[in-house]
């Protein structure tokens, strides 16, 4: 199992909690949100998903990865 923290831009509210979680879900991995910092924890399987394909999904959503 793999984790990452991201430093993502535009979240500020619950919806915004949702749709990154649940986008990230979708690809099998889990993904927690701490909006105060800006910041998605994740953890997944590179076998089953890159960490390139979690950061599309999260920026198909609206929201700016910054690192």
């Amino acid at each position: 199992m793999q984790t990452a923290i991201l430093k993502v831009e535009g979240m500020s509210c619950g919806h915004c909690v949702n749709s990154v979680e649940g986008a990230v879900k979708k690809l099998g991995a889990t993904g927690k949100v701490d909006l105060n910092a800006g910041l998605v924890t994740l953890e997944y399987e590179e076998s089953k998903v890159s960490l390139d394909e979690i950061k599309e999904a999260i920026e198909e959503q609206g929201y700016d990865i910054k690192n």
